[in-house]
């Protein structure tokens, strides 16, 4: 859900009449944890309350009834889904067997029951891809994984092609909003964000872009737990925590050559990914190119998580800081990923001329002039419906990028993705 600390806005939607409601199996239920969002019968009669703790299977049968089948609100199932990317994550840190993480599995429903959004059927399910990521990076000593790595990747590069904004946006969502699977949210935002600026403004040919992608994506392998400890951790890194950090890049190497990766260009980038470098990309060695756009990318979207140690970095102080090189220098590579993504990127929050709160959903012909979405108004209240906004009228320039944490306003992802889409040439924006 796409809420700060503080209260969730109550509107009309929350009545049970006006809920569009998906049915989930009582099987899917966890055991011993809160409820992620509240339950409730197919008629929309409350059974249970979003933090109820199941304490016993008996405990729910008594409160299921014979019911086979209980309901949630489709704008809540962002946070169902989320309960069991949690389990997984729990099942990963405790070293559980493949075989027993493999039967965890979210509970499928019918998304298109839902008559007010038109959901895009080819759509991942960004949460199930960020789990698949964590635990292939913490499974590379399988030999299934450069099997998952390139499935990964191909995923990726389809939704880069039929949807860049919405990729960028789910990604940039995740990395804003929350701590937990810190690696794998990381390596797939530093993965598109250098595919989009390596294929649209670097022009690189595809031998380049297949190994920028699996750079990106194994560049911190030999230090995925430590990463995920990291965002969590409230105090410094230690001696060893930082001894590991500056020896990660030749030992990731060490290790995708023992699980058969041979490829000198891909090889050469994780090598060189963490090296401070200014200067033109031209006269480096073709690894060196890459890794000099990974490690610009790399950077920004470290500046824009949240750790438990700090709060995260606006997206125009993140991005500034990926544009000017160590030598406050415009930065080639930065200035590449700026223009491709944009400064305002889909999936960050601003502030308008209008005084109202919007989310970036699309990028615009300028860098600095989206399409955005109102979700909360001058007065400080949220809109319901998220309206469309071009902030290239001079009514709605963007004045501020806002902090994620200050948006306390809830709305489903999946509504907010749905507008990331192609907009019809009749639609005014």
């Amino acid at each position: 859900m796409l809420s700060g600390p503080g209260p969730v806005f109550w509107t009309a939607a929350n009545h049970p009449s006006n809920m569009n409601l998906v049915p989930v199996n009582v099987d899917a239920i966890l055991v011993g944890q809160a409820l992620p969002c509240a339950l409730r019968d197919q008629g929309g009669v409350l059974l249970a309350s979003k933090g109820f703790l199941v304490t016993s299977r008996q405990d729910l049968e008594a409160m299921v009834g014979r019911r086979s089948q209980i309901y949630i609100d489709f704008d809540q199932s962002d946070n169902f889904r989320r309960g069991y990317v949690n389990r997984l994550n729990n099942l990963v840190m405790e070293e559980k067997p493949l075989g027993q993480i493999a039967e965890v599995q979210v509970s499928p429903y019918d998304a298109n029951r839902n008559k007010g959004v038109e959901l895009d059927n080819d759509a991942p399910d960004w949460l199930n891809l960020q789990t698949l990521a964590h635990t292939m990076l913490r499974d590379s000593q399988s030999d299934s994984f450069l099997p998952r790595l390139e499935r990964l990747q191909a995923e990726l590069d389809r939704q880069i092609l039929s949807n860049p904004d919405g990729t960028l946006f789910a990604l940039i969502h995740l990395a804003g909003s929350e701590v937990r699977q810190y690696s794998a949210t990381h390596a797939m935002l530093v993965n598109v964000m250098c595919c989009l600026a390596a294929r649209d403004v670097l022009k690189w040919p595809g031998a380049d872009l297949r190994a920028l992608s699996s750079a990106a994506l194994t560049m911190n392998i030999s230090m995925t737990e430590l990463q995920d400890r990291l965002a969590i951790q409230k105090e410094a890194p230690t001696p060893a925590q930082l001894q590991r950090i500056q020896t990660h890049a030749p030992r990731s190497v060490d290790l995708l050559q023992q699980m058969g990766v041979s490829d000198a260009l891909w090889l050469e980038a994780v090598l060189n990914h963490s090296a401070k470098t200014p200067g033109p990309l031209a006269g480096r060695s073709d690894g060196q190119r890459l890794a000099r756009l990974i490690q610009r990318a790399d950077m920004f979207a470290a500046r824009l998580s949240p750790r438990a140690s700090r709060t995260p970095e606006t997206p125009g102080a993140a991005m500034q800081s990926c544009y000017f090189d160590e030598n406050r220098q415009i930065d080639e590579a930065g200035a590449a990923l700026i223009k491709a993504v944009g400064i305002y990127s889909p999936g960050t929050y601003v502030k308008l001329t209008s005084l109202e709160i919007a989310v970036v959903i699309k990028r615009g012909l300028n860098t600095t002039m989206p399409k955005v979405a109102v979700l909360v108004n001058r007065q400080g209240m949220p809109t319901g419906e998220p309206i469309l906004r071009d902030t290239s009228q001079a009514d709605y320039r963007i004045t501020a990028s806002v902090p994620f944490r200050e948006v306390r306003v809830s709305h489903s992802l999946e509504r907010l993705m749905a507008l990331t889409r192609q907009v019809p040439a009749d639609r005014p924006w």
